[in-house]
């Protein structure tokens, strides 16, 4: 009685919310979990239940093997509002639990979840499948090192998880040393996107985690992900579904000689695609049932004085992902001028920590395409500081200390494409920004 008085709560608590105007994918289990902390222990699960986690690409690959699996015929429960953490997963849950049978309504449930958190929202054996994209340098005042969030994960499950990894990963793919269950591994082939020598400052898991002798990379990707081995003991990764024939401008990869689309035009896209076909593969999909479309984004072009505005998406305290932002823009030859900067560093905790900026390689903006870097928010003189760090053309920043004249300074002082890299969906957005996309989404090239 008690469980179903807690079911018809939460989704009393979450109609409430949204009939006011609130995000209600959180605070409801807030109000739940007190009362009951293993509830979720209590509710009847389908006979998939797939966590999809890592430092980056958790959401997007969430997203695909949710449309894959809803194509066929699959009646999927997912977090498709991103919010992965114990109140988050527990409120979606009961939103879509049977108040009689206290049964989940669905043949999948399928969850993007936090890395940290895995054994604070489920038990050992509870899901039957866990995917894991990688694991790098991310919210370090949180998370730490990558070596203690893999050893979180690793202390989360047991064998009675099928786990579907990206052995890519060297740190990832320790996976095979420390899980007796099943293990099935995906990565990308060596392509004209890989690089034979990798000059990145910060590299995780350059030596063996058998024997400690430095690992022999055949091939970079990005970071400590590519592929390697050990000439002392043979650790190596071992693919199970590869990844071939990558080409980012048709934005396309093969997967078991099968063209596949992918979302976008950088690494991240291929690995997240790979990922979640590699999951449907195994939940008992074969090549012809898999079908990943995407459509194009029907929302109008952004322009300010005829000349178009393109949004960068990177996540704060990541810096593998603002590298990977970077790469996006260097992908574009013409003329461009950039704008950078945040007014908050994480919406999770009160640290300021910028350790993670001083990881990002800005020798990335080191271009003659590049005419201008405008820098804005409260951070912009340690953006400024780590740019001049990496011998960037002083000439080229401007500093906004006026944020209400941003426009203007843009378009007196620069030329070419804009391109304005921001954090979370634009969650972590400084006013300005907001303000000048608000503009010109409007049409309204003036500031007020």
């Amino acid at each position: 009685m008690k469980v179903r008085f807690l079911i018809i709560l939460n989704k009393l608590i979450t109609n409430v919310l949204k009939l006011m105007g609130k995000n209600a994918s959180v605070f409801p289990a807030s109000i739940i979990l007190p009362f009951d902390k293993n509830i979720l222990e209590k509710v009847k699960y389908p006979s998939v239940v797939i966590g999809i986690t890592g430092s980056s690409g958790k959401g997007s690959s969430t997203k695909i093997l949710a449309n894959i699996l809803k194509q066929n015929g699959k009646k999927v429960v997912w977090n498709k509002s991103g919010s992965n953490v114990k109140n988050a997963i527990t409120t979606l849950i009961l939103n879509n639990t049977s108040i009689i049978s206290k049964k989940i309504k669905g043949d999948i449930l399928l969850l993007e979840l936090d890395e940290a958190y895995l054994s604070k929202t489920f038990k050992k054996g509870m899901l039957t499948h866990l995917v894991l994209t990688n694991i790098t340098r991310d919210q370090p005042p949180r998370n730490y090192t990558p070596e203690n969030i893999l050893n979180k994960i690793i202390n989360s499950v047991d064998e009675r998880t099928h786990i579907i990894i990206n052995s890519d990963d060297v740190l990832v793919n320790r996976f095979t040393l420390k899980h007796s269950g099943k293990i099935t591994t995906f990565g990308l082939d060596k392509s004209k996107y890989s690089i034979d020598k990798q000059s990145y400052k910060s590299l995780d898991g350059a030596y063996c985690p058998v024997c400690s002798k430095k690992l022999i990379y055949s091939y970079y990707y990005y970071g400590h992900l590519g592929s390697y081995q050990c000439n002392n003991c043979n650790y190596k990764r071992c693919i199970d579904v590869l990844g071939t024939n990558i080409d980012l401008d048709k934005k396309e990869i093969k997967i078991n000689n099968k063209k596949v689309k992918i979302p976008g035009n950088v690494i991240f896209d291929a690995y997240n695609t790979l990922s979640a076909y590699t999951a449907a593969l195994v939940l008992g999909l074969n090549d012809e049932e898999i079908v990943i479309d995407y459509k194009e984004s029907q929302e109008k072009s952004l322009k300010l004085d005829n000349r178009d505005v393109y949004l960068v998406e990177s996540k704060n305290e990541n810096n593998i992902s603002h590298l990977l932002g970077l790469h996006t823009i260097n992908s574009y030859k013409e003329t461009k001028t950039l704008i950078l900067g945040f007014d908050h560093v994480s919406k999770r905790h009160v640290h300021n920590d910028l350790s993670w900026l001083y990881d990002i390689d800005y020798t990335e903006l080191d271009m003659e395409s590049i005419d201008k870097i405008f820098i804005v928010g409260k951070f912009r003189f340690d953006l400024k500081n780590c740019l001049l760090n990496n011998n960037i053309n002083y000439n080229k920043i401007i500093l906004v200390d006026d944020e209400s004249n941003l426009t203007n300074l843009i378009k007196e002082n620069s030329s070419g494409a804009i391109f304005v890299t921001v954090c979370e969906n634009m969650i972590e957005m400084t006013y300005s920004l907001t303000k000048f996309f608000n503009n010109i989404r409007k049409g309204d090239n003036n500031e007020s």
